[in-house]
Formats: structure tokens, sequence, C-alpha cells
């Protein structure tokens, strides 16, 4: 740890005082000592009063990323091995842990890593300096954790390629942590087979934080008609499909994304029922609607419209096009499965958009839940970032 203080300007750090991990570069007054970035200092108010430590990166509008409030706190490996410790066990009370989440950065107080475990390849995704350098104590310590309970992990995989390492100052970087390993990884999750490329798929290779939302959707499915837009690889396609739908459309305008989601339909023997097709879903819909297509239960599960308050405007638009195209397609007494993965998009937000697609389409929508991520990816209160999923089932209903 450096020598170095950290000052808030007076009036600043409300987020940070009411439990949130991020301190911005436009909250702090002054810095004093020296430092280089990736260096842990203390966090002060603009009063002297103690607030806590973190990493500092002065080339990131997040500059201070929070690891811990004690002033006796030592950020070594065993501070480590403590977080990585917990987040395992939280992780086993509440999740089928076969695969799962098992770090989710500030949720987990880590700030800016994320690792997911598919059966027994760890992948990790580093986004922040500080937690950067603590790379390889953070996965010798998740081995240690996991050998404990008799799991060996065969491979770890590096996908710390997303374009905001370069609001860090940092490279993209993907490859092997370790020895090389066959990337091509099999998972099952709900009762439903998956091969996950670790190596080329998006993100860490698979969307893990959908998984009870999936399930939620099976018991909609049996004998029905399904169009699962927004399909990746296949995750709500092959969950209507187990459940016993008679006929699952899968939409996707991603050609290696329908590949392997074909493959997965092959290995649960769904080929027959559950087909793909590789088109941009904005173009399809219309196309469906025209030639008078209906389905029992329709899934729009896009991915993040917007990733700044900038362009939420145009998010909205996106959003509301969706379920207003979606809603026409569900037979009358049918359902619609629809999500945002966008922190940006608010619950409030996201709720009024598909309320609005409603009155414009003249569909009454009866709410059959709510949900939201999987409790691996948990929303760390006061942390906004950390709840982005919001996910509804509605009953749609034409006014009479």
């Amino acid at each position: 740890m450096s020598n170095a203080i950290a000052t808030l300007k007076k009036g600043e750090g409300r987020t940070l005082k009411a439990g949130g991990m991020w301190v911005y570069d436009n909250e702090i007054d002054t810095i004093m000592g020296s430092f280089e970035n990736g260096d842990i200092l203390s966090v002060r108010d603009f009063d002297g009063f103690y607030l806590g430590q973190g990493f500092i990166n002065t080339n990131s509008k997040i500059t201070i990323r929070m690891m811990s409030r004690s002033k006796d706190a030592v950020i070594d490996r065993d501070f480590i091995f403590k977080r990585v410790s917990d987040a395992w066990e939280y992780r086993k009370t509440v999740t089928d842990t076969g695969s799962c989440r098992l770090i989710f950065g500030e949720a987990d107080f880590l700030p800016g890593i994320v690792v997911d475990k598919f059966s027994d390849v760890l992948v990790v995704e580093s986004l922040a300096m500080g937690i950067d350098r603590l790379k390889p104590v953070i996965v010798d310590c998740i081995r240690e954790v996991l050998a404990a309970d008799g799991i060996s992990i065969r491979g770890v995989y590096e996908r710390s390629d997303a374009k905001v390492r370069l609001n860090e100052g940092m490279e993209r970087v993907k490859g092997f942590i370790g020895e090389p390993f066959d990337t091509q990884v099999a998972i099952e999750e709900n009762g439903v087979k998956y091969m996950v490329d670790v190596e080329n798929g998006q993100k860490t290779g698979f969307f893990l934080d959908q998984k009870y939302n999936r399930l939620a959707i099976q018991k909609l499915c049996k004998n029905a008609r399904v169009l699962d837009c927004f399909t990746h690889t296949g995750s709500f396609a092959l969950n209507a499909g187990i459940a016993g739908a008679r006929e699952v459309l899968g939409v996707d305008a991603s050609e290696l994304g329908v590949a392997q989601a074909r493959e997965n339909a092959i290995l649960n023997h769904l080929e027959d029922r559950v087909q793909f097709k590789c088109a941009d879903v904005f173009e399809l819909l219309p196309e469906l609607e025209k030639s008078g297509e209906l389905y029992d239960v329709v899934i729009l599960d896009p991915p993040a419209f917007t990733k700044s308050r900038s362009s939420i405007k145009n998010a909205v638009k996106g959003y509301r096009e969706i379920n207003l195209r979606g809603m026409k397609l569900v037979k009358p007494g049918g359902y619609l499965a629809t999500c945002s993965c966008s922190h940006f998009m608010s619950y409030e937000l996201f709720t009024q958009t598909i309320h609005q697609a409603a009155r414009n389409v003249h569909k009454r929508l009866r709410q059959v839940e709510f949900r939201t991520q999987a409790p691996d990816h948990p929303i760390l209160w006061s942390a906004d970032e950390s709840y982005y999923l919001k996910f509804y089932i509605f009953q749609v209903c034409d006014e009479y």
C-alpha cells in the first residue's frame, strides 16, 4: 500500500458513504503523497474522516475502487483468500454451483474482476488496473478454496478483452492462464446440455445470469409454439424444447452463435423440434407478422441496447420496437418473456417502455412474474452497477 491519501471535496462521496464502491475523478479534491496507478491508497473526507482504502487509477473516470472500509485491513493473500472463500460459501448456499459466476466484482467486494466457473474450467475477466495486479493471487485462492471441497480446476482462460479496459489505460488481453486446455467446455444447466466456447463465445462464453429465468419459462412451453429472439447459443430455445414445446424457432444475427445453438440442439436430441435461423431480429419480426405467424410464447433477450446514459433515448426506441413487434406475434392469451440487461435501462424506464408498447398495439398485459439476475450475480445495494438484469413474463391479452 502506498502512503498516498486522497481527500474528497466537501459535499462529495455521497454514493461511497451510502455503501457504494467507487470514487469518481470529479469527487476528489487532492491526492497527497507518491503513488503509481494500480496502488492502494487511503481515502478521507474533506474534514479528514477516514473512509477506507482502494485502488487508484488516474486514467479512469472511476478513479478509486474501494477494497476495504477498515483502517487496519492489509490487502494481502489472506485478505483475498477470505473474500474468495466468502464468495464461494455464498454461492454454495444460493445456487447450483456446477456452473456459476464465482466472483462478481464489486458485489463480492473484489472490484473490477469477474470469474465464471464452467464445470471444471474458470474464465477470468479483469477490467481494472489495481485488481489486475492481484489476478494471479485471486486465481490461486479460488483453486485452493475449491480444492478444499474436492473440486479440481483443469484450466483457466482469460477473457479480459472488453473495450472498457482501454478506458483504464490497459491493453485488451485474451489467452490461457497456465497450461493450455480444450476451450470447448461441456456444461449442464436446468437439465439442458451445452458446449461453451470460452475462447470465442461472447463475454466469458455463456450468459449464466439468466439461469433461473430460463427455468421459469419452462412451465409455459409444454406443447407450445415458441419464438426465441436474440437466442445467442440457443439457451431459452433449448429450455423450451426440454420442457416439451412442439416447435421452437431461435433467431440470432450471429452466424457463430446460431452454429453453436444448432450443435447444442443436437446435443440435447432436440434438433427435430428446435430450429435456428440467422437473421436480424428487427427485420424478421415485421416479416413474421406480415405472413400471419402467431406463437404461444415469444421470448425477447436482446443485448444491451445502451452502455451509457447518453444513448438511453435510442435504447428506449429499440426496446419499444421489439416489444411492440413481439406482442403482435403472441396469440391472444399467450405469453411474452422480455428483458433488458442494461444497467442504464432502469427498472422504471424499462417498465414504462413495455407499457407504452402494449398501449400502442392495444394489448393488455397480465404480469406473471418479475425477476432479476440469478443470485450468483448478487445485487449489492448502493452499488447500482451490480443491478442490471430486468426480466418480465406477461400473459398478452387482446382488449375486449
